[in-house]
């Protein structure tokens, strides 16, 4: 059953799941001449402890939230059917959640890795089609010449790679690169570099943190170590039947509705293709200033593609104030989107900004204020430091984040 705004508001402030209670603390907000109170509940929503999220959302993508966090909403503000929208959305994770939970997957994101990643994942191919594709594909010809690469991949292993990089340049260019070509395209992206025996590449950074030239020449250095040739079909076998290991197709009390995806690619203040009052929820978290330059993690993933990474704009805020006005932009989007009675949940954190602590939902209740949305509660979602963080490089002791700090909004 769905929750309304009060009863929802009740459940968060009364919420013990893990065994502590919520404490709260109001925060007064000011916008022009109105003003107003909102609380922020402090408690652990969802957990380490929780069961793992389906298999489908094992693609990595750097400073992603887990799919627990749209999970709590979308079970409890949707239902059946209603459409779920992500203005952010990364790797995806809210709109596969929505697909899994049935609801209409609806989702935009300026780099078209995005639904490089996004889109095979919620129209899965089977393992056996999978293999069969693969099978086909003559991984012994490639004309691009790229030797620096030679610092991630053995000659053999980077001539496999740029074979298959170019089988798929040519299948998009001649209209035929379909829903199993997308889904082996969107594995080798997650494979390409990474610090186990499954990537291509000698040990590097995991793909979500794809290391400059110079930088991978450092750490073979540091390793004495050199690229080893690897065979990447079964590699890519291998991560697939890892990723569809707990799907079997879409349910049948699904298969009445609409779950067709709605995926577009530009700006999240002005997204093309979404239309008015289509999603019931909206769940993102937006780039935070400039903790992650998302531009030049993904390079390597953009070259396979086909793209250059430095060509794609990227919002790198450093300036709170220019952040803040992005985010106004944005939420004037989505309360277009979100139909009147539905709801945004906008995850941020804690960052280090001139040297002290900014929270980030004091930017962005008055950007949602200021642009029409109502809040209503303040979610702060208690965590501990994390081996993911560690794997990103942050401290938190000096940057980065150990919350998730959601600010929900009704839009009316």
């Amino acid at each position: 059953m769905v929750m309304t705004e009060a009863e929802f508001v009740e459940f968060i402030e009364t919420f013990d799941e893990f065994g502590t209670n919520t404490v709260f603390e109001d925060y007064e907000w000011t916008v022009g001449e109105r003003t107003g109170t909102v609380r922020k509940a402090f408690n652990e929503y969802w957990t380490s402890a929780q069961r793992q999220g389906h298999s489908l959302q094992e693609v990595s993508y750097r400073a992603c939230f887990k799919p627990q966090l749209p999970g709590f909403f979308i079970s409890r503000l949707t239902d059946l059917g209603d459409g779920v929208y992500d203005p952010f959305e990364g790797r995806g994770t809210t709109p596969l959640e929505a697909y899994i939970q049935g609801r209409k997957p609806m989702g935009n994101d300026i780099n078209p890795l995005s639904q490089a990643l996004l889109e095979p994942r919620v129209n899965p191919p089977s393992i056996d089609e999978v293999e069969k594709r693969l099978g086909s594909i003559d991984l012994t010809v490639a004309k691009e010449k790229y030797p620096d690469l030679e610092v991630f991949f053995h000659r053999d292993t980077l001539k496999q790679v740029i074979s298959l990089k170019e089988y798929f340049l040519r299948r998009e260019k001649s209209g035929k690169l379909d829903k199993i070509d997308k889904w082996i395209r969107m594995v080798a992206l997650n494979r390409l570099t990474g610090h186990s025996p499954g990537f291509f590449s000698v040990y590097s950074l995991p793909p979500n943190q794809a290391v400059s030239i110079k930088s991978q020449k450092k750490i073979n250095k540091k390793k004495k170590q050199k690229p080893e040739s690897k065979d990447i079909k079964s590699r890519i076998i291998k991560r697939s039947k890892a990723l569809l290991k707990q799907w079997n197709g879409v349910p049948k009390e699904y298969e009445s509705l609409d779950l067709e995806p709605v995926l577009v690619t530009g700006d999240a203040s002005n997204a093309q293709g979404v239309e008015t009052d289509s999603a019931k929820l909206a769940v993102t978290s937006p780039p935070f200033l400039d903790v992650v330059d998302y531009q030049s993690d993904n390079w390597l993933r953009c070259w396979f593609l086909g793209l250059d990474a430095s060509t794609i704009k990227i919002s790198q805020l450093k300036n709170a104030e220019l952040w803040q006005k992005k985010m106004v932009e944005v939420m004037r989007d989505l309360k277009r989107i979100v139909e009147p009675g539905g709801f945004v949940a906008f995850e941020v954190g804690e960052i280090t900004y001139k040297g002290k602590e900014l929270l980030l939902e004091e930017l962005v209740v008055p950007a949602g204020v200021e642009a029409g949305l109502e809040p209503i509660i303040i979610m702060i979602n208690v965590q501990e430091f994390t081996k993911t963080a560690n794997t990103w490089g942050v401290d938190n002791k000096s940057k980065g984040t150990n919350t998730n700090r959601i600010v929900v909004f009704r839009s009316d």
